[in-house]
């Protein structure tokens, strides 16, 4: 072997290394641009004594904002559709006292540190709206399916269970 094909090789085999350092690194890169933006939706179920208000909070505690993509509602164990007016009224008519109710619809956006009641009573009374407390603790469950600015993660929201 010659001079010329050992420093060829050389060449050769740096120039591979920086590429394959180049791709690793630009991949790191993009994994950590995601991570900065990733939403995280969390439900919760509020019941204030103090405030006498109660419901079912989504909050994003994630660095990003959350785009909707679709949502889930069951009642009772039966499907009822997306968490939108048609299915808010199947829900919310048949109750003795209407709740306040906010949609999700596919395409909406939570903003980082942003907070919604999904269903909502200003005026809670453990003694007269027990029925709104076991309505969003046992018979209803909605479910949000969410991603981040990027796309195609499929993230879900539920509220816990009891």
């Amino acid at each position: 072997m010659d001079s010329d094909t050992v420093i060829a090789t050389a060449a050769t085999t740096i120039a591979l290394g920086s590429l394959w350092v180049s791709y690793t690194q630009t991949r790191a890169t993009r994994l950590h641009n995601r991570q900065t933006v990733r939403p995280l939706l969390v439900m919760r179920r509020v019941k204030e004594h103090e405030g006498h208000e109660a419901g079912l909070l989504v909050i994003n505690a994630g660095l990003g904002p959350a785009v909707v993509t679709n949502s889930v509602v069951h009642l009772d164990g039966d499907h009822i559709g997306q968490w939108h007016y048609h299915t808010q009224e199947r829900v919310l008519a048949p109750l003795p006292v209407r709740p306040k109710a906010h949609s999700l619809r596919p395409g909406a956006a939570v903003l980082a540190g942003q907070s919604a009641f999904l269903l909502h009573l200003d005026e809670f009374s453990e003694n007269q709206h027990g029925w709104f407390w076991d309505l969003i603790t046992r018979r209803l469950v909605i479910e949000i399916r969410y991603e981040s600015l990027y796309g195609g993660e499929d993230f879900r929201a539920t509220p816990p269970l009891f």
